[in-house]
């Protein structure tokens, strides 16, 4: 083993591409000084925190380094299940987190101090509670020791631990689609093929510090795809609510641009800081600060009730309000059960395995073919035809003339007159 691959595997392993970058904004740190401080350029720092390249060698522990968190806040490392089941916990609500402990209460916002005032995070459904004051934030305690493994305790299977995170997070991942889409039918089926395309890198989502938010992504963009206007049953949205209040407010985020509708939806609705809404959103906070605010203005001029709250807090906490109950009082359809779900990923992955085996095996036929009728040698092209002049005419019997007619037919006449010897015999 070389130096440099000893020094790498001595550094400790990056975070994602999403949590590289709220490391790095919640130590107010910018991509130049970054770029600065590891030797690289500031497009190789985006490059790191998009997923696209990722560091190698010294600038890797420098990088590393760099972004690391206060040992404070460090979260504790767990076992993919527990990791899992805590997440998820997480994800139920503020409740649940302060169940999670301490560990699970330090979120992004804590680790930032500069989080919006807005409820926890919640990816189950769109928080009913208002937003919190925001509050100084305290010296977070020292994370407790993770608990040992009972002998008789059974561990979680990653079904069950998949079939745990569908439950929770499915029926109100699907209002919130809703609301991102105006539809009802393509809610539905965006977070089902989310939750596929977990089943199917589970191992990638299950070490993930957010699944739900790994989900929630995923179920986003298939359900922002340009692609749905050329499908028949999704160009057009669905019948608006009847209340006059509730149809405003859905005819008024629909008329928003996408990029600002998710914004709106992610800060105001599910209640994410604006950290990881910007990360989530793939855009810098300074750009989802303005669409946030842009949004709200956009809305404001069809709730006056919005435009007439004073400080943006209450602004925040009534739009909260008014999302959390229109995406409740939506009849939205329910997902499939877990287990279809999950069979339906197996089925899928199955179906593209035996396409690209079929794919490859068409290949090396084609390949064989053309190898077994290629020409061995060279074979010179035929000469286009030229006219040749000079050449003799055709010889050979002319055309009898009626004089050489006549001969010819007294000659034939009298054949069998003339005498015996001449005369053939039949025997």
């Amino acid at each position: 083993m070389t130096r440099s691959t000893t020094d790498e595997a001595a550094v400790p392993p990056l975070p994602s591409p999403k949590e590289r970058r709220r490391l790095r904004e919640a130590k107010s740190l910018s991509e130049e000084e970054v770029a600065a401080a590891v030797g690289v350029t500031r497009a190789t720092v985006r490059s790191w925190e998009t997923g696209r390249t990722s560091p190698r060698g010294r600038k890797r522990a420098l990088y590393a380094e760099l972004i690391a968190p206060e040992p404070a806040v460090k979260p504790t490392v767990l076992k993919p299940p527990v990791v899992i089941a805590e997440a998820t916990a997480a994800g139920a609500g503020p409740a649940a987190a302060a169940a999670a402990g301490p560990a699970a209460a330090a979120g992004p916002a804590a680790a930032t101090g500069a989080g919006p005032a807005v409820a926890a995070p919640a990816v189950t459904d769109l928080p009913e509670a208002p937003p919190l004051p925001e509050a100084a934030p305290a010296d977070p305690a020292p994370a407790p020791a993770p608990p040992a493994e009972a002998p008789g305790e059974r561990r979680v299977s990653p079904a069950e631990a998949f079939d745990e995170l569908y439950a929770r997070t499915a029926p109100g991942l699907v209002r919130q689609t809703y609301l991102l889409t105006g539809r009802r039918a393509l809610a539905r089926e965006s977070v089902e093929r989310a939750f596929e395309l977990a089943w199917q890198r589970w191992p990638e989502v299950a070490v993930d510090r957010d699944p739900a938010g790994w989900v929630r992504a995923a179920a986003y963009e298939y359900a922002m795809s340009p692609w749905h206007r050329l499908r028949r049953t999704h160009r057009h949205p669905d019948a608006p609510p009847t209340e006059p209040g509730k149809r405003a407010l859905f005819d008024a985020l629909l008329d928003l641009p996408p990029a600002y509708r998710r914004t709106l939806l992610l800060y105001d609705g599910v209640g994410l800081d604006l950290p990881e809404t910007a990360a989530e959103t793939e855009a810098s906070t300074p750009a989802a600060a303005g669409r946030l605010m842009t949004a709200r203005a956009a809305v404001a001029e069809r709730l006056p009730e919005l435009a007439n709250a004073g400080s943006p807090a209450e602004q925040s906490a009534l739009l909260h309000d008014r999302l959390g109950g229109l995406a409740r009082a939506e009849h939205v359809p329910v997902p499939r059960p877990a287990r279809a779900v999950r069979t339906g990923s197996e089925s899928q992955a199955r179906l593209w395995t035996r396409a690209a085996v079929a794919g490859v095996a068409l290949l090396i036929a084609v390949t064989g073919l053309t190898l077994h009728t290629a020409p061995t040698h060279y074979e010179p092209p035929i000469s286009p035809p030229e006219r040749v002049g000079g050449v003799p005419p055709r010889g050979g019997p002319q055309k009898l003339t009626a004089q050489d007619l006549k001969l010819q037919k007294s000659l034939s006449e009298q054949l069998a007159h003339g005498p015996e010897r001449l005369v053939p015999q039949l025997k």
